[in-house]
């Protein structure tokens, strides 16, 4: 059989164990290894003779220490109370327009993710503290769990992000440069989406009623109780692409800032500690088992030789490179049908990374366009988050709003899914976007 056709049959079995609810980094360890035992004839030893390094080589990565530190500081920002500041202080200056209690509450996720890494974590944290405020208020709720829904997103939009991290580990790109070019898509992210609530408000007014007008001391006070956290997002991010802190050294900086301010506000005990420390080794552990399960898929991949054949197979097709693109980012949007973010970038960057940087977009240079890929793909698999079936964003925000069907979410989320798709086109059409701070910082 053809590299792409063993490469297939391995994709095929992958996808029947996720039938079966398999997880995820089982699935891939025993589809890898199937299709390793394969391509070596059928002898164990081989098999056992890369499982023998195969985790001693992944774990040993100095570089992977970045993402416990990021899931800690999420967490302490979680258990700390962090984001009620955080709504309360958009909340201040933008709650009183039509609308603004959502576009507040987006803001905020925006905000929280600059802290926390994790758009499950964004989710579930800003739905607790904006949905009674929403209910108070008047707000529909289509409208009220589809903007949560969509800017728990900003959780992996706005760094750091962990799937960026991941994405760095896999391209051997910078972890600083990556997390400077998400900030400007983030932005433009969460003002998307804020366009759209206004959007949707304006026509149909009583989805979200104006709220009250807060006074400038309230405001001031909640630009004092908040500043302490965009301190925390510039000292992590300015550390790392400015060289005076490696990733890890800034994350370990912010992680013990977050669990300072939690514990001088007092929204943190004991009791969050502790909290805190096994939410972080739980999601560590299932991170690093899904890391194992994609390097054992990889290594048979990688055996197969199926993706350079499959890099060759697109350079030489005649096809145009932004074609190439678009079913990239199409594949993605399927994949996020079945997978989470985490899985669907372990599992596909061997894959469409060489095809992608065998290709010219726009004169780009090699790094310029790993670079602009690793935002395309965060991006596309942001979407993944919250597009039905999976769509584990509009699952967390419906559990915690159970008086409003889950069908009436995802009807909210469609707004916000056009808002993505628009977003995208201009990254795809216009890569400056995405590195223009990337450029400025390096001169």
């Amino acid at each position: 059989m053809s590299p792409i056709t063993v490469g297939a049959l391995i994709f095929a079995g992958l996808m029947l164990l996720l039938v079966l609810r398999i997880p995820i980094g089982v699935a891939m360890f025993i589809a890898g290894g199937g299709g390793y035992l394969y391509l070596t004839g059928g002898e164990m030893l081989p098999l056992l003779n890369s499982l023998k390094t195969l985790a001693w080589a992944r774990l040993s990565n100095y570089d992977l220490v970045v993402i416990p530190l990021f899931l800690l500081m999420g967490q302490f920002a979680t258990h700390g109370g962090l984001s009620r500041a955080l709504f309360r202080f958009v909340s201040a200056f933008m709650g009183h327009f039509r609308g603004g209690v959502a576009m507040a509450a987006i803001g905020a996720c925006a905000g929280f993710g600059a802290i926390c890494g994790s758009s499950l974590a964004t989710a579930a944290t800003m739905g607790q503290v904006a949905l009674p405020e929403l209910r108070r208020h008047g707000y529909a709720g289509s409208l009220a769990t589809g903007a949560l829904a969509a800017g728990g997103t900003l959780g992996i939009m706005i760094p750091p992000s962990v799937p960026l991290v991941i994405y760095a580990i896999l391209t051997q790109e910078s972890i600083g440069k990556l997390f400077m070019a998400a900030v400007l898509p983030g932005i433009i992210a969460m003002v998307g989406y804020m366009i759209v609530v206004r959007i949707m408000v304006t026509w149909k007014p009583a989805m979200g009623p104006a709220g009250e007008r807060a006074p400038w001391s309230e405001r001031l006070a909640a630009l004092l109780a908040v500043s302490p956290v965009l301190v925390v997002f510039l000292v992590v991010i300015v550390g790392i692409y400015g060289g005076w802190a490696n990733p890890t050294e800034a994350a370990a900086i912010g992680a013990a800032a977050c669990a300072i301010l939690a514990l001088l506000s007092g929204g943190m005990g004991w009791r969050g500690l502790l909290d805190s420390a096994l939410g972080t080794a739980q999601s560590t552990a299932m991170i690093f088992l899904v890391l194992l399960g994609a390097d054992m898929l990889n290594t048979a991949l990688a055996l197969s030789q199926m993706p350079a054949e499959l890099a060759a197979w697109v350079q030489h097709s005649g096809w145009s490179p932004l074609l190439v693109m678009a079913m990239v980012l199409l594949i993605y949007i399927f994949l996020g049908c079945v997978m989470d973010s985490l899985a669907m970038i372990l599992l596909t960057i061997p894959i469409f990374y060489p095809m992608i940087m065998g290709l010219d977009y726009f004169g780009l240079s090699q790094g310029d366009k790993s670079i602009w890929f690793g935002i395309l793909a965060l991006m596309v698999v942001e979407i993944g988050l919250v597009h039905p079936p999976v769509g584990m964003n509009v699952y967390i925000i419906n559990r915690l709003a159970r008086d409003v069907p889950l069908q009436e979410t995802f009807k909210g989320v469609v707004p916000f899914l056009l808002s993505d798709f628009l977003r995208i086109t201009l990254l795809v059409l216009f890569p400056g976007i995405s590195l223009v701070l990337v450029r400025m910082f390096q001169t």
